[in-house]
This record gives structure tokens, C-alpha cells and sequence, in this order.
């Protein structure tokens, strides 16, 4: 890369009009609405009526804090599908601003291997992420005004389940008392802030399959509780209209461009540790429908992201892949292998060996949804051949391909040999995906079942008020939904701290929120939190800009 940043590496590269890119897909001109030169929301008219192509998934390991590139090797992919004369494109996620500013900085890719324009897509976008959060608090400001005005629908105001969001990570606003001051400044009550990528709005924006079904999932949405214990949904308070209207535009999926020229749809932000954690069902049907093949990420680990894309995104979006990409890298391993993460970077093909127990237990995780499976070793500059080869001699041992994988270092070029892997092992015979659990078993055993096959956990421990959520969801027909565990993304385990391949632990689930809206339920464990907070020292203070406008610090 020559000491190269991605901004400088993305600045260098000549983009394309967005309407050339287009046109690589076959979009017709009436179906592209431009904002700007080199960035455009698609409409659904554009979707194609052939047979959809192939789509494959990319996850990981359980990574290390600074991640271990899977939206690089996404993008890589693609653009090294291209150059072995595939029709290819990419579906993946928009960043949030809180990791932006916070722990991880630019999140559109990096070295050879982004999207662009990055600058725009790492701030503001196309406004999808304001608009999420400006449906989501005109909601949490009507129930608000509706509890002031003596609640119509009978809302009692200590069971409002329904929280304001912020697409910033500010560990301040978890939790908050409002309505302080006197009669005329509201109902007071306690509340408090989640991040908008783990807004239901967001997750309903990721999984309606148009305008008028985000309209019924928006009404079902529950809020609280009446006095006698009914439910209330956001129909009730009477601005569902409105908030589809906020998101009409946001629905839509953005169409981008890797520096190679490969089309790519980015649209959603859910994270996989709160949320469900992958790009919308409409923008992945949109690139099926138009691609021969189609690269999605699934955020985190497999046990996070990829278990929710097969067992939620997959069964409401009525596509599944045909294979699973699995990055690893030598760094995160020698982190299950002991070695602290300022060390990451001292060779140690020992620690390395040492960590390989959980990329094998992703391997047998991937396995069991019957899809093949493919790793994909990143490869970073201060990498040895040993511990390389490491990894590549236990993939041919469990008879699992891999290829090295230099997206970062080389673009689509440096990822050709994972390209051929992929192409060679996709729908494989005896295979064909299948959901993990049936959605009609009870909902402590889906969860016990994610637990114990994906974490590896004994068993799970439900505290009380998870026991009394429970009893609510089967009081008023919520049981037949799927679970979307929010658990931290470190471990395959419900704690941090415990690395590698963890047996014999229990996973503790604090409480379960029904969010009805989005169609699923979210058991809470451990110490997670849908709020994140800044690091000791936020990327936001390396951001800068000059008197001429050029940019730095900021990927």
C-alpha cells in the first residue's frame, strides 16, 4: 500500500457516474434517483423478473475490537468475481456514526477494497439513518404527547417499553427520567436512549419487503401496556402514517460503486450484537435479481450476524445462500490463543494454533445450517508464512477450502483464488440451507437452542423479569416469533472475557423485548447494552478539515 491511507487511496482513484454503474445492472434511467454524481437511490421497478442468482454470505471468526475485515473481503469478492467475467454486486450495510466517531472510525471497506464515495458514505449518506431516527422519535414523542393529554388508549405510563434513539454512541443517555419541571412539561417518567442502529425502526426498515408491508410492521409495533395489562401498538397512537411517510425515501436501496467500478447496494444499519445485523431483504433481492451473484456481509462473528441472517433475514426475505465465506485472521487467532492485543502484531505461530479451536467451531456452526463453507484468511502485512500456514493446513485437515485473502493489499486481484474456491464449492451436492430451529417452538428453546449449538453454551439461565417477559409474550401471541439475541460480539459466549472456545458456561438472559413490529423477540444477555458508549480516546479527535475542504482522520 506504500504507507497509503484509505482516504488517500480512495482520493486517487477516477469514480465513475453513478448512472454507468447502473447501467452494468441493466437499470433503466427512470429508476435511478441521483444524489449527486456518484451516489443514487434505486426504485423497486428496477428489480428484474428473472430467476434470482446466487447469493453468498460472508461472516467471520469472533474478531478482535478492530474487526477482521469482512466488509473488505465482501467487496473484494465481488470485484474478483468481475475480473473472472461474472456478473457480480455486492449488498452490505451503512455505517453508523457511532462507530465512526467512536471505536473503529471509517467503516466502507479499506485499502484496495472500498466502496466510494467513502467521505459521504461514512457521514451523512443518502439521510437513510436520520430518517430511521426521525420515525422512531416522532413516535417516542407522540406517546409522550398522548400520555400528556390523558392517553385516549388507556397507555399507562409506567409500562412504556418504547425508547428515544441516536445514531452517536453516548453511554450519558442509557437511561434518563423526562418529563421533569411541571404538569406543562409532560408525564414524568423513566426512559433513556438506544443507538438508531438498534432502533426497530431500523430492523423494520431491514426486513419489510415494501412501503406497505414497513406500514403494517410500523402499526404492530408494541409500545406498553394499558393498566390492566393489554397491549398498546404504535396504531394506537395514531402516526404510523407519518412515520412511513419520514421513510419513503430511506426504504429505497442506495447504489455505490467499489474503486474497481462493481456495483453496490448498501442500505441498513443494524448492528448483529443488538440487532439482526445485515443489509435490507429489499436491497439483497434487488442485486439478486439483477447479479449473477451477490455478496453479502453479516456483522461480527457467525454466532452474531450470520445465525440471524439464516434464522430471521432468510425466512422473511425467501432467499438463502449458497455458500458461507468465513474470515479468519492470524491476528484474532493468536487473541484466542492468548496473546494480549497490543502483542497482536509479534510473531507466533504457537498462539496462533492455540486459537485455532474457535474458527473450528464456526466451521461446524456454518455446518449445520447444511451450506458449504469456504475460509477466507486475511492476510495482514506483519503475517508470517508460518502462521499462515498454520491455519491453511487445519482448513485441509477438516476438508474445508481456503484461500488466502489480500483485498486490502490488492483489490479484486488479491482475492481471485477465494473468487475460484467459491465458484467451485457454491451449492455443493447434499447441501441446502435449513433454519436451525422452527419457529413454532417455545420460546425458551429456540434460545436454548441458538445457546447450545451456535455459543456452545451448557444451558441458558432466564433471571426473573425474563421469566414475567415470557409470560407476557405467550399472554398475547408473540411465542411463535424467532429470537435475536443481543450478546456481546467478543466471545461466543454471553462474556467478554472469555475467549477461544468456551464449554461448560451459562448463558444469562436478563430480559426479552418484544419487537413485534420487526418480527422477532430480543433476549438480552449478560452485559450488553443497545446504547454504546466512546472509547478512552474517540476517532472523532484525529478528524479534521481544511480552509479548502479536504478531509482527514476520518478513514
Amino acid at each position: 500500500m506504500s504507507g497509503r491511507t484509505d482516504s488517500q487511496i480512495a482520493m486517487s482513484i477516477k469514480m465513475r457516474p453513478i448512472d454507468e454503474i447502473a447501467e452494468q445492472l441493466g437499470i433503466s434511467q427512470e429508476n435511478i434517483v441521483n444524489y449527486g454524481r456518484y451516489k443514487a437511490k434505486i426504485k423497486k421497478e428496477a428489480m428484474g423478473d428473472r430467476s434470482p442468482g446466487k447469493l453468498v454470505l460472508v461472516s467471520a471468526i469472533t474478531p478482535t475490537p478492530a474487526g477482521e475485515g469482512k466488509t473488505t473481503a465482501t467487496i473484494g469478492l465481488a470485484d474478483a468475481l468481475r475480473k473472472l467475467g461474472q456478473s457480480a454486486c455486492c449488498a452490505i450495510r451503512e455505517p453508523s456514526l457511532g462507530p465512526v466517531f467512536g471505536m473503529k472510525g471509517g467503516a466502507a471497506g479499506g485499502g484496495y477494497s472500498q466502496v466510494v464515495p467513502a467521505e459521504d458514505i461514512n457521514l451523512h449518506f443518502t439521510g437513510d439513518i436520520h430518517a430511521v431516527s426521525a420515525a422512531h422519535n416522532l413516535l417516542a414523542a407522540s406517546i409522550d404527547n398522548h400520555l400528556y393529554w390523558g392517553s385516549p388508549s388507556g397507555l399507562d405510563s409506567r409500562s412504556v417499553n418504547f425508547r428515544r434513539v441516536l445514531d452517536m454512541n453516548d453511554r450519558s443517555l442509557r437511561s434518563a427520567v423526562i418529563g421533569l419541571g411541571g404538569r406543562r412539561q409532560g408525564v414524568p417518567r423513566e426512559t433513556g436512549f438506544d443507538i438508531t442502529a438498534a432502533s426497530e425502526v431500523m430492523a423494520i426498515l431491514c426486513l419489510a419487503s415494501d412501503l406497505h408491508d414497513l406500514h403494517d410492521r410500523i402499526d404492530r409495533m408494541l409500545v406498553g401496556y394499558t393498566g390492566d395489562g393489554n397491549p398498546v401498538l404504535a396504531k394506537d397512537i395514531g402516526v404510523s402514517n407519518a412515520m412511513t411517510l419520514l421513510l419513503k425515501e430511506a426504504i429505497r436501496p442506495n447504489l455505490v460503486q467499489t474503486l474497481e467500478g462493481t456495483p453496490a447496494f448498501m442500505h441498513g444499519g443494524p448492528f448483529a450484537n443488538i440487532a439482526h445485523g445485515c443489509s435490507s431483504v429489499i436491497a439483497t433481492r434487488m442485486a439478486m435479481s439483477l447479479a449473477e451473484w451477490t455478496i453479502t456481509e453479516a456483522g461480527f462473528g457467525f454466532d452474531l450476524g450470520a445465525e440471524k441472517f439464516f434464522d430471521i433475514a432468510c425466512p422473511y426475505g425467501g432467499f438463502s445462500p449458497c455458500i458461507v465465506v468465513l474470515v479468519a485472521t492470524c491476528r484474532a487467532l493468536k487473541m484466542h490463543g492468548g496473546v494480549k492485543k497490543r502483542d497482536l502484531s509479534n510473531p507466533d505461530a504457537d498462539a496462533v494454533a492455540r486459537g485455532l479451536p474457535n474458527l473450528e467451531k464456526h466451521i461446524e456452526n456454518i455446518h449445520k445450517f447444511n451450506v458449504p463453507a469456504v475460509v477466507c484468511l486475511n492476510r495482514f502485512s506483519d503475517d508470517t508464512p508460518e502462521e499462515m500456514a498454520v491455519v491453511m493446513d487445519r482448513c485441509k485437515e477438516l476438508g474445508v477450502p481456503v484461500a488466502q485473502g489480500e483485498g486490502f493489499l490488492r483489490g479484486g486481484e488479491g482475492m481471485i483464488e477465494l473468487a475460484r474456491e467459491v465458484m467451485a464449492s457454491a451449492d455443493r451436492p447434499g447441501t441446502g440451507f435449513k433454519p436451525l430451529y422452527d419457529w413454532s417452538l417455545p420460546v425458551e428453546e429456540k434460545i436454548e437452542i441458538v445457546a447450545r449449538e451456535i455459543y456452545g453454551a451448557a444451558h441458558i439461565d432466564l433471571t426473573s423479569q425474563a421469566r414475567g417477559d415470557l409470560s407476557r409474550i405467550m399472554k398475547h401471541g408473540y411465542a411463535g416469533l424467532p429470537v435475536c439475541i443481543a450478546k456481546t460480539q467478543n466471545s461466543l459466549s454471553d462474556k467478554p472475557d472469555l475467549l477461544g472456545r468456551p464449554k461448560d458456561f451459562v448463558v444469562t438472559v436478563r430480559e426479552i423485548v418484544i419487537s413485534s413490529g420487526a418480527g422477532f423477540l430480543v433476549p438480552i444477555t449478560g452485559d450488553i447494552m443497545r446504547m454504546p458508549g466512546l472509547p478512552k480516546r474517540p476517532a472523532a479527535e484525529t478528524m479534521d478539515i481544511s480552509a479548502d475542504g479536504e478531509v482527514t482522520g476520518l478513514f
